[in-house]
C-alpha cells in the first residue's frame, strides 16, 4: 500500500509541472491578442424624465482577431456602449465602435480606429471539434484583475435550436473555468492556444461564480458575425408577449419594448426614442415609456421565426438602404425611416 502511495506521489510531481509549464508557455504565447475593454454608457434614471441620464462605466475583455483592428467579444459588454476604448497588455489604448452584433448568441465584433502597433492576431480553432472532457483556459479581466487566467474542462456543449426548437441561433459551451464580472467577452482558449470560445454568463445562485460558465462557440460567432453580417440595431430590447403584451395595450400578439438607445446607433439616427420610467411587473424590472417596434416593413415582431425573418431581410439589405420600422408611441402607430 505505501508503495503504491509512493508511486502515485511521483507521478503526480511528473506531470503537474509539465501542465503547468504548458500553460504557462500558453499565457505568455497568446496574452497580447487578449484585450481590456472600457465603455461609457448613458442610461436614463427612471424618474419619469426623458432628458435625465446618468453615464455608467463598464469593463469587459476581448480577443484581437485581425491585424487591421477587428476584436471579438460579448454583445452585452458593447451593445449599449456610447464610446469604447481598447486596452492592450503594452498599454495602448484605441477608441472603436460596433460593426457587427448578434444578441441572441451574445457575440459582436468591434472595429478599432486604427491598427494596433505590432499586433498579435489569436489563431480562431474550430470549436466542433471540441469535446466534452477537453482541457481550456481563459484569459480576462475578472473584477478589473487585468490578464487574469483561469483554467477547467469544457463541460458539456448547448445548442439553442436542438433544446428548445426555436428559431434562435445560439450554441454555448459549458466549461467548469472560472468566469467572473469583467471576463465577459475573452476568449477561451485550447490547449493548442487557439480560441474555440468567447465568455458569455454564468449560472449562480450567489452571484459569483459556481463552476458553471457559459461561452459562445466560434463557430456560431463566424456564421452570425461574418458569414451572416448580423446587424447591430443600437438599442436595448425588452420582448413583450402574453400577459405584457396585454399590460402595454398592445394592438397586436407581441411587440419589442425600447428599454434604451445607444448614442450615435442606427437606432439614435432613425429617431427611436427609449424608456425613462423604472417599472417592475412581477420579477421583471425595465424601462418603460419608450417605443414599442411593432414590425419592419410588412413583417410583424409577434414570433421568434418573424423576429429571425426581420434580422435575415436586414442583414441581407445593401448598405446606405432605408426600410420602414412601425411603432407604437404614447399610444399612436407611427412609421419610422430607418437608414442601414
Amino acid at each position: 500500500m505505501k508503495k503504491f502511495t509512493a508511486s502515485l506521489l511521483w507521478l503526480s510531481i511528473l506531470i503537474i509541472p509539465g501542465n503547468s509549464q504548458k500553460l504557462s508557455g500558453l499565457f505568455d504565447q497568446v496574452k497580447s491578442s487578449v484585450v481590456v475593454i472600457h465603455v461609457l454608457s448613458k442610461q436614463n434614471t427612471g424618474t419619469g424624465d426623458p432628458y435625465q441620464q446618468t453615464a455608467v462605466g463598464g469593463l469587459g475583455s476581448g480577443v484581437l482577431v485581425t491585424e487591421d483592428g477587428y476584436v471579438l467579444t460579448a454583445a452585452h459588454v458593447v451593445n449599449d456602449a456610447a464610446e469604447i476604448m481598447v486596452e492592450f497588455i503594452d498599454g495602448q489604448e484605441i477608441p472603436a465602435r460596433v460593426e457587427r452584433l448578434a444578441n441572441q448568441a451574445d457575440v459582436a465584433l468591434i472595429k478599432l480606429q486604427q491598427a494596433p502597433v505590432n499586433p498579435n492576431v489569436a489563431k480562431i480553432g474550430e470549436s466542433d471539434s471540441v469535446k466534452v472532457g477537453d482541457q481550456v483556459f481563459i484569459i480576462g479581466a475578472p473584477m478589473g484583475l487585468s490578464y487574469s487566467l483561469t483554467s477547467g474542462i469544457i463541460s458539456a456543449r448547448h445548442n439553442m435550436h436542438k433544446m428548445t426548437n426555436s428559431f434562435v441561433e445560439a450554441e454555448f459551451f459549458q466549461t467548469d473555468a472560472s468566469i467572473n464580472t469583467g471576463n465577459s467577452g475573452g476568449p477561451v482558449f485550447n490547449m493548442q492556444g487557439e480560441v474555440i470560445a468567447i465568455a458569455s454568463a454564468i449560472l449562480s445562485r450567489s452571484g459569483g461564480f459556481e463552476g458553471i460558465g457559459f461561452a459562445a462557440t466560434t463557430e456560431i460567432a463566424r456564421t452570425l458575425l461574418v458569414k451572416k453580417q448580423s446587424y447591430w440595431w443600437g438599442f436595448t430590447p425588452v420582448y413583450l408577449n402574453d400577459e405584457l403584451a396585454w399590460i402595454f395595450n398592445l394592438p397586436q400578439e407581441a411587440g419589442i419594448l425600447v428599454e434604451g438607445v445607444t448614442d450615435k446607433s442606427p437606432a439614435y439616427f432613425a429617431g427611436l426614442k427609449g424608456g425613462y420610467i423604472k417599472l417592475q411587473i412581477g420579477e421583471e424590472e425595465f424601462l418603460a415609456g419608450g417605443d414599442i417596434i411593432l414590425a419592419v416593413e410588412d413583417i410583424p415582431v409577434t414570433t421568434e421565426e418573424n423576429i429571425s425573418k426581420i434580422q435575415e431581410y436586414v442583414m441581407e439589405l445593401p448598405a446606405k438602404t432605408r426600410f420602414n420600422v412601425t411603432i407604437l408611441r404614447k399610444g399612436r402607430v407611427q412609421n419610422l425611416q430607418w437608414f442601414k
